[in-house]
């Protein structure tokens, strides 16, 4: 089985986000997935540190049970409940066949870059 792959990225053209994932669509074989914000805002306000830290203790693991999940990280399970339904909302984590959860990406690159705007004059 191809090990996963997502790259997230900020663009704040929806359309252009959509042609770039058509085109990658039409390529051979497997080109990875891509998550994609429209803003560093939203991308922050959705993916906060504790949830990263989710991923990244998820990543490569296999399935694990919400409450393991929650002893690894040493939070309540009932938040990393919540934490977990938006991770599997954005499709960062997965449910497993018995219940708990995954992460299936080998791997998450973070394409992000920020310019600064061009100075306006009245």
């Amino acid at each position: 089985m191809t090990q996963r792959h997502l790259t997230i990225s900020l663009q704040p053209d929806w359309r252009a986000a959509l042609r770039q994932a058509g085109a990658r669509a039409k390529a051979r074989g497997y080109q990875g997935e891509v998550l994609n914000f429209e803003s560093p805002g939203v991308f922050f306000s959705r993916l906060s540190e504790r949830r990263w830290e989710l991923v990244r203790t998820l990543q490569g693991q296999g399935e694990i049970a919400l409450r393991e999940l929650a002893r690894r990280v040493g939070r309540d399970v009932k938040r990393v409940h919540e934490d977990v339904r938006i991770l599997g909302e954005l499709g960062l984590v997965e449910r497993g066949a018995t219940g708990g959860v995954v992460c299936p990406f080998a791997e998450v690159h973070i394409d992000m870059r920020l310019h600064a705007d061009p100075v306006h004059t009245a």
